[in-house]
């Protein structure tokens, strides 16, 4: 073994002196910051923000000017256009909901100062209730259980008719 390790030493050329070793700069890049975008790339986060704040307060200001117009008109006329009907419908099928959206383009049609609010709280299991804020049930349909017969039988046109009649 000896002769094979002179012979290394001299193909080295300096026989005591160690090989200088070369460090290579490497980065290991992964997937998921291969999808990153560089941050010299990114735009500042600071000017977008400001943009947007300045936005939101001006859509904030309009939507109260918008808001008081209405509020002004009814106390004008005495505040007899201030009902509110509330349409309550479980989440539990679609049909509830398709019917719910049909009493409110209804009613906002046929009376256009009447205010309606779906599912303003946490709804009941099986529900489909029309009624005013306050006052006067339309329909209540309560714990009905699938297939909803009594829901899908209902003539929403002659159900949405009879209430703006008993609203106005």
């Amino acid at each position: 073994m000896a002769p094979r390790a002179t012979k290394r030493k001299a193909m080295d050329g300096d026989g005591d002196q160690p090989k200088p070793q070369v460090q290579e700069t490497l980065k290991r890049v992964t997937r998921s910051m291969a999808k990153q975008p560089h941050p010299e790339s990114l735009p500042t986060k600071e000017k977008p923000k400001a943009k947007a704040k300045r936005q939101k307060k001006s859509a904030d200001e309009d939507g109260a000017k918008a808001e008081a117009a209405p509020e002004e008109l009814a106390v004008a006329d005495g505040g007899s256009h201030n009902k509110t009907v509330v349409v309550e419908h479980c989440k539990q099928c679609n049909s509830f909901k398709t019917r719910a959206f049909q009493v409110r383009d209804g009613l906002e049609k046929g009376v256009p100062w009447v205010k309606v609010l779906l599912n303003p709280e946490k709804p009941r299991r099986g529900c489909f209730e029309i009624r005013e804020e306050g006052g006067e049930t339309f329909i209540s349909l309560l714990d009905m259980k699938r297939p909803f017969k009594l829901m899908k039988e209902l003539d929403m046109e002659k159900v949405i008719s009879d209430i703006v009649e008993k609203i106005k």
